[in-house]
C-alpha cells in the first residue's frame, strides 16, 4: 500500500507560484506512473499533469500547459508541481495519484490506484 502526501498548497496572488509536493512512503513509488488532479468546490475532479516512473514522459491539461511543470525526484520519493502564472480559476484541493503501470498504459488516469488526500491552493484576483 502507497501512502501520498501533498504539501505546499496555500494562498497566493493571480500572477503567482507555488510549488506542490507529493511524497510517497514506499521505495516502489520511483517506479509509478504519478498524476496530479484538481477539484474546485462544486465541480467533478479535473486532471491537470502526468509523469512516467523515470520523467522521460510527461502530460498536461491545455488549461495548465506552458504555466505549470511536472517533474520528480526518486531519490527523495518525491514528484512535484510547479505551478506559475496562476489564476483564481486555478483555485481547488490538488491531489496526487499514482499507479503501478508504464504511463503508456494508462488509459483512465481518474482510475489510478493510489490516491492522496489533496493540498489547497487558492488564487486571489
Amino acid at each position: 500500500q502507497v501512502q501520498l502526501v501533498e504539501s505546499g498548497g496555500g494562498w497566493v496572488q493571480a500572477g503567482g507560484s507555488l510549488r506542490l509536493s507529493c511524497a510517497a512512503s514506499e521505495r516502489t513509488f520511483r517506479t509509478y506512473a504519478v498524476g496530479w488532479f484538481r477539484q474546485a468546490p462544486g465541480k467533478e475532479r479535473e486532471f491537470v499533469a502526468a509523469i512516467s516512473w523515470n520523467g522521460g514522459i510527461t502530460y498536461y491539461a491545455d488549461s495548465v500547459k506552458g504555466r505549470f511543470t511536472i517533474s520528480r525526484d526518486n531519490a527523495k520519493n518525491t514528484v512535484y508541481l510547479q505551478m506559475n502564472s496562476l489564476k483564481p480559476e486555478d483555485t481547488a484541493v490538488y491531489l496526487c495519484a499514482a499507479d503501478p503501470r508504464h504511463i503508456a498504459l494508462i488509459v483512465d488516469y481518474y482510475g489510478m490506484d493510489y490516491w492522496g488526500k489533496g493540498t489547497l491552493v487558492t488564487v486571489s484576483s
